[in-house]
């Protein structure tokens, strides 16, 4: 416990120089002992804030590998009323794209950060190592038990505490549907072990993967009542309960569906029990759309900027449940920004890491013509002529220009302001009017440069890039030249579309194909893209992959629908532009195993569940190994 209680120490200096309580400053702040925590309001609360500082999987599903944590678990806000919920600046980026690279969305485009390769081309190995989540997820389940064991014989009032026990079991919760999508079966434990607890106690028995779903959804269903009573913006309500149920309800229908049943039941779910959960996550869906009082974020004429502003305008229709980013900048003493916008905007900035996650051409084929035709594109046509950018991608879906960025996509800085061009500059390569091609790095042709802005880095680092950035998430306001964390963006951890795209699933497994067609219809009127006449599950699969991109559910997705082995064992491929010097165009060429011919993406068949690794049974034997490892 006296590590609990050194980060309480460190949220109560945050509180003090806050809300300057003075009954904090009676006490000196080296000498909070265990009574002394569950005997104060204040420091009740603290502690529980603390857990959702420690449970990043809420916005990132980050791996304990590679999270870097800064600041404080806690800030209030303007009104001082109101706590809001900080899980750290860089983490949250990070865990978003790691899975982004593990996935088809994107390629890792910075040499010398995190490294993917090894993960993406052999997998993960018998040692674990990536997305990792286990001793933090139990350090934290610890705190939570402890939390709703004690809070009710605290000084706390009833109403407030059963709330507040509410909350800690929705985080508990979260954490076993995180843990349970990565290891499948895992030890269940809704107690505080003690020293002289029993061995069963001590070293726990992995639960089924079937006990770890079911606990999840009666957990969500049962603090769906209590969380009712909340209206503070950025802790669970009923709607993100139910909005957990539904999820964690439908990846184990696609689990007892597409898995198999193995170890004697420790992993799958029997296949008659899919319709039974895709019962439950149709309900759950349900309630939320006749009587949540959401909707789809449709205020702006413009469909491109109606899709950008569903993640930029903050507690709009559609957010069920946010991660908030407001108050200081880092550098100005704030702790609640966070690092997506420097990370994803173009080179150059203030780090020179713009562009780090490049999105397939694969993936940006996804996204239709607006009539409803395939995106695909005639790669030998495309490779023959000149083109303008605006001929090369107009007609699409409007997500495509709200969630990609590319050649000759409007930007006031692309060139960090020197040049005043104000629009991304990805070329590499300048065709002369002798017909030949410049492109050595730092060469130009009469002041025109063979390699555009956001290719330097790329040249200098050796990196092949796509051709493509991610838009989405992007505010357009932030100052991506001054230090990495200037954007006030939320993070949007449960959102009406999803729901729309859950209950859509569902309903076609059950065969309510009515209700499937109308959901996604929904989904496709707000983008302003034709509708469906018929629908079948690849068209579903296809609406979440467009839909959802880069919001942590693609890898996720192709794991339960156990299609990860063949969309992920392959080569994907991106486009590079070279500048034509007289006409201004563009020659266009495709470029075939983007990740390197060597060691193209793998994704092996036991990598379904991640390895519970011999370091972890060294320490408790009574756990077993997943097939395969």
């Amino acid at each position: 416990m006296k590590k609990i209680f050194n980060i309480i120490l460190l949220a109560l200096t945050f509180i003090q120089m806050s809300c300057q309580d003075d009954t904090l400053n009676k006490i000196p702040i080296d000498k909070y002992t265990d009574a002394v925590v569950w005997s104060d309001p204040n420091l009740i609360d603290a502690f529980l804030l603390n857990q959702y500082f420690y449970t990043p999987v809420l916005v990132n599903d980050a791996t304990t590998a590679f999270t870097s944590w800064t600041g404080s678990p806690m800030v209030r806000d303007s009104r001082g009323s109101q706590w809001k919920y900080v899980f750290g600046n860089s983490s949250q980026a990070i865990g978003t794209r790691l899975t982004m690279d593990v996935s088809d969305e994107t390629k890792h485009n910075v040499s010398g950060q995190v490294n993917l390769s090894g993960y993406k081309a052999y997998g993960i190995a018998a040692d674990g190592g990536m997305l990792e989540y286990w001793e933090n997820a139990y350090y934290t389940l610890r705190n939570l038990n402890d939390f709703i064991a004690r809070v009710p014989n605290s000084p706390i009032s009833s109403d407030i505490a059963k709330l507040r026990v509410a909350e800690a079991r929705f985080l508990r919760a979260f954490i076993y549907f995180s843990m349970v999508k990565r290891y499948g079966g895992v030890p269940l434990i809704t107690t505080v072990p003690q020293l002289n607890s029993p061995n069963e106690i001590l070293y726990p028995k992995r639960n089924s993967e079937k006990e770890i779903y079911d606990f999840v959804i009666s957990e969500t269903a049962d603090i769906a009542v209590p969380l009712a009573a909340t209206t503070e913006y950025g802790r669970p309500t009923k709607w993100a309960a139910l909005a957990l149920k539904c999820r964690a309800a439908l990846y184990a229908g696609s689990i007892a569906q597409f898995g198999q049943v193995q170890l004697g039941g420790l992993l799958g779910i029997p296949i008659e029990q899919a319709s039974d959960y895709y019962k439950i996550a149709y309900n759950a869906a349900d309630t939320i759309i006749k009587r949540g009082n959401f909707a789809l974020y449709n205020q702006d004429a413009d469909k491109v900027q109606n899709f950008k502003n569903l993640f930029l305008k903050k507690r709009n229709s559609e957010v069920i449940m946010a991660k908030q980013h407001d108050g200081a900048g880092f550098m100005d003493g704030g702790f609640n920004t966070w690092s997506w916008d420097v990370m994803q905007c173009p080179e150059p900035q203030v780090w020179g890491v713009g562009n780090m996650n490049g999105p397939y051409l694969e993936m940006v084929e996804e996204f239709e013509y607006a009539d409803g035709t395939s995106g695909k594109l005639d790669r030998t046509a495309v490779q023959q002529g000149l083109w303008t950018m605006d001929d090369l991608w107009k007609g699409r879906d409007p997500r495509f220009y709200a969630s990609i960025w590319t050649n000759g996509t409007a930007w006031s800085n692309a060139d960090g302001g020197v040049l005043g061009k104000g629009f991304v500059d990805f070329h590499i390569g300048l065709i002369q009017p002798n017909g030949k091609i410049l492109n050595r790095l730092g060469s130009n042709f009469k002041g025109v440069s063979a390699i555009g802005a956001q290719s330097i880095m790329s040249q200098t680092w050796s990196v092949v890039t796509t051709g493509f950035g991610i838009m989405k998430y992007i505010d357009p306001t932030a100052n991506n030249m001054y230090w990495f964390c200037e954007s006030r963006t939320d993070y949007q951890i449960f959102r009406y579309g999803e729901v729309l795209l859950n209950f859509a699933e569902a309903a076609n497994e059950l065969g309510k194909f009515n209700d499937a067609i109308d959901a996604v219809n929904q989904i496709r009127t707000r983008a302003g893209v034709a509708l469906l006449n018929s629908i079948n599950r690849d068209k579903i699969h296809h609406e979440r992959k467009v839909e959802l991109a880069f919001e942590n559910h693609r890898y996720w997705d192709l794991r339960r629908w156990r299609e990860a082995e063949t969309k992920l064992t392959r080569s994907f491929s991106g486009l590079q532009y070279i500048l034509d010097y007289n006409t201004n165009k563009y020659q266009i060429k495709v470029i075939n195993d983007v990740d390197g011919a060597t060691a193209p993406p793998t994704f092996p068949h036991q990598n379904y569940y991640f390895p519970i690794t011999k370091a972890r049974i060294g320490a408790n034997s009574n756990l077993i190994e997943n097939p395969y490892y």
